[in-house]
């Protein structure tokens, strides 16, 4: 019996060549900063999967890194990596599913910002009914409460890692490949990520890396995304949504929430009654075990 061509693979001499032999390669992403190469590849039962092979070591490291978060986090908003191969003699590749959607800012290496523009998908996501930016804002905090039930923070969290669906509504999370076991201590002198969302501990060598950490990172996703500009003058939500926000990402980690499920139980009852997250207020999405069924399915 043939195995996949893609979850059953465990060896190509190249990636791009051998994915035109098992099927259609209709978007290839080559110029992203993150060392990556990524494709997505149809097969011929019309299956589409999300293929993305590490051409630098910084990125090799990274897609290891991520291989032990996705081993230990099922969410159904989470993108799961579903299988690795190796790639010739340099570094592995991983296959996941492929989802339809916009990731909200795209970041390439000769390309950043624009997202006042209202062509750019965070100007659109933006410009949604606020229940619907509350819907994916639930989503996105949910997640995280299984991120932090498996015990690990979040790393270089941003928009680059929100990839939303604008006929469906659903909000997935992609590309979490620098999210550790934490708590850890910052030997470097800051760890990856856009400044819009990182806390003042992330560029400090010798500070503690923690789920306050995390909640901070969500504060600022919460803050950015239910503003009508990256002014963040045109809150869209309520005052005590705000002030939900406005702690969890305040400067010292011992003013924030003490975890992503307090910033999550804070936010849920403010938002109790509005659409969004006030529709499922005591909602939660257990974390699957290892090795069971990922969340999510190819589409």
């Amino acid at each position: 019996m043939t195995g996949h061509p893609l979850l059953d693979v465990t060896e190509v001499a190249r990636t791009e060549p051998y994915l035109r032999t098992v099927g259609e390669v209709f978007r290839a992403f080559r110029d992203q900063d993150s060392g990556c190469v990524s494709y997505g590849v149809r097969l011929a039962d019309g299956e589409r999967w999300f293929v993305k092979e590490a051409t630098t070591a910084a990125a090799r490291h990274s897609l290891d890194r991520a291989r032990v978060f996705h081993r230990a986090v099922r969410h159904p908003a989470i993108v799961p990596q579903l299988h690795r191969f190796r790639v010739g003699s340099g570094g592995p590749a991983v296959v996941m599913p492929w989802h339809s959607g916009e990731v909200l800012y795209h970041p390439t290496l000769r390309h950043h910002g624009g997202r006042a523009h209202p062509d750019h998908p965070l100007a659109r996501f933006r410009a949604q009914p606020v229940a619907a930016v509350l819907h994916a804002v639930d989503r996105l905090l949910d997640a995280h409460l299984a991120v932090e039930d498996a015990g690990f923070v979040a790393v270089d969290l941003y928009d680059g890692a929100f990839l939303h669906d604008f006929e469906t509504g659903a909000l997935r999370l992609i590309d979490l490949d620098e999210y550790r076991p934490g708590p850890f201590t910052l030997r470097a002198d800051r760890l990856p990520g856009s400044r819009r969302f990182m806390a003042p501990e992330e560029w400090r060598r010798g500070s503690r890396i923690d789920t306050r950490t995390t909640v901070h990172a969500l504060g600022r996703a919460i803050r950015l995304l239910l503003d009508a500009g990256d002014e963040e003058r045109a809150w869209r939500g309520t005052p005590e949504q705000l002030a939900v926000a406005t702690r969890a990402v305040r400067a010292d980690p011992r003013e924030r929430f003490t975890g992503v499920a307090e910033l999550v139980a804070a936010w849920r009852s403010v938002s109790r009654g509005r659409a969004g997250a006030a529709g499922h207020p005591d909602r939660r999405t257990r974390t699957a075990a290892p090795g069971s069924p990922p969340g999510t399915a190819p589409h």
